[in-house]
């Protein structure tokens, strides 16, 4: 029996959330990656870099869900009772909090 060893894992590394995406997302993806990567040289954009990374490891582990497509297709149909639109959430602003 072996030590554990850590995980070495970045989540937000370029390379690994482009490896966990799935192959129709990929291209989608990096597209929004060198967008931001290139706003990124203004150092206060910056910060879309990271947002991009981070909204795209969320997206990676959606994805990676069994049951994702079977969701997405349920969110998609808008059954009723299961989804309601953003305007029908009480004290709704429009803004992020």
């Amino acid at each position: 029996m072996t030590a554990a060893q850590p995980l070495d894992h970045n989540w937000l590394d370029p390379e690994e959330i482009l490896r966990r995406l799935p192959v129709d997302q990929r291209e989608r993806f990096v597209h929004e990656y060198r967008s931001a990567l290139d706003a990124a040289h203004e150092v206060w954009r910056y910060r879309q870099l990271q947002e991009v990374l981070h909204l795209w490891n969320l997206r990676a582990a959606a994805y990676a869900q069994p049951d994702f497509q079977q969701r997405a297709a349920e969110a998609a149909g808008g059954e009723p009772g299961l989804f309601v639109s953003v305007e029908q959430i009480p004290g709704w602003t429009g803004q992020a909090r």
